[in-house]
């Protein structure tokens, strides 16, 4: 069984940073893909980046390229995304969720999902 548990969203103004972190307990995370998503009340759920288990290879949306990075430490069993220039329209619930079928666009079969940290853009 994998947890996994998000943590470091919070409510910061138009051009501000936070990182995210996404912890697991029961399994080691490192032959898993690990995508990070995002939904805004109305709006469906998004994919927005995503790394995978043992290749140096990572996805982001356009929408969010150049501005978050996503990386992993397996020793600590967390995987971070590190948002910078952040928008208003970046503001949603942003979850991460576990996977070993997930191809390189982030889609997949998911096994494991957290509960979600809120993120707010907003002055």
């Amino acid at each position: 069984q994998l947890k996994l548990v998000e943590s470091g969203g919070g409510l910061v103004q138009p051009g501000g940073s936070l990182r995210l972190s996404c912890t697991g307990s029961g399994l080691a995370l490192d032959n898993w893909v690990i995508v990070w998503f995002r939904q805004a009340p109305g709006k469906e759920r998004e994919a927005v980046s995503c790394i995978s288990s043992t290749e140096e290879s990572a996805y982001v949306i356009d929408s969010v390229k150049g501005r978050f990075t996503i990386s992993r430490d397996n020793a600590k069993n967390t995987i971070f995304l590190q948002m910078n220039s952040l928008k208003p329209e970046d503001t949603a619930v942003y979850y991460c969720a576990a996977g070993i079928l997930v191809n390189y666009y982030c889609s997949g079969t998911f096994d494991s999902w957290g509960q979600g940290t809120q993120v707010t853009v907003s002055s």
